[in-house]
């Protein structure tokens, strides 16, 4: 009766599990409050990990690069650990701040990116991750099936959206002249909504000369300008042969 009871309340605790909570309970002689503590924890610590994969795997990220994993030591100089850490407390989320990670390819930005946005997975954020091609080929295929504005909505729902390679090459400006005013209504519409990483190899500066669209470009630096800035230097992981790709 108990576990048919368990079943309706959708309670996920097996009769081996709770026959030897019985026991321990029983040999330990726990107060009837322990009990019901224990009993309540196990399914409890269940649906929390389900929902932390849950929000891992609905984040999209590409690799299971986490920050243990990261080689710290490697251009150490100039990438600080505990500004990293600091991110993956996730405060910067819970402010709503952007973040934008400025450097060439291969200094760890992805890496770093990805394992930020796991810890705020486990700290129950909603995260996304993109890249600008992705992100501006499913814009470009809302907007041919007249359906960007539920794209769009579906962008500015999340805590944390990750816009990663823009500038990893001129595909946004050679395939989607419209770029510039794609990747504005997203990160317009998310202001006051949540937080905006974007991880690029082109400087502030260059964006103009990049995107090709100088009103458009300003405007959206305007909706960046405030954003946390990291700018990576160093020597490039997939150049060194003896070190694992970051």
């Amino acid at each position: 009766m108990i576990l048919k009871s368990l079943e309706t309340l959708k309670i996920k605790l097996t009769a081996q599990a709770l026959d030897e909570l019985v026991r321990e309970a029983t040999e330990s002689g726990m107060s009837p409050w322990e009990l019901l503590d224990r009993f309540l924890a196990m399914p409890a610590s269940q649906s929390i990990e389900r929902a932390i994969e849950r929000r891992i795997k609905n984040a999209g990220l590409p690799t299971s690069a986490t920050l243990e994993s990261f080689d710290w030591t490697f251009n150490a100089e100039t990438i600080n650990k505990a500004s990293m850490l600091e991110l993956a407390s996730g405060e910067f989320v819970k402010r709503g701040d952007n973040l934008a990670f400025v450097g060439q390819s291969g200094l760890g930005k992805s890496h770093l990116i990805q394992g930020i946005a796991r810890a705020c997975c486990v700290l129950g954020h909603r995260v996304r991750y993109e890249t600008s091609a992705t992100l501006l080929e499913e814009l470009m295929r809302a907007a041919g099936a007249k359906t960007l504005p539920s794209a769009l909505r579906y962008y500015r729902s999340f805590d944390l959206l990750i816009i990663d390679e823009f500038g990893f090459d001129k595909l946004e400006r050679r395939e989607y002249p419209e770029s510039p005013s794609m990747l504005y209504k997203v990160v317009d519409g998310r202001q006051g909504r949540g937080s905006t990483a974007i991880l690029t190899n082109v400087d502030f500066g260059d964006w103009t000369e990049y995107l090709g669209d100088p009103a458009l470009v300003m405007a959206l630096l305007d909706r960046v300008s405030d954003a946390i800035v990291f700018r990576f230097e160093g020597e490039s992981y997939r150049k060194n042969p003896t070190r694992k790709g970051q």
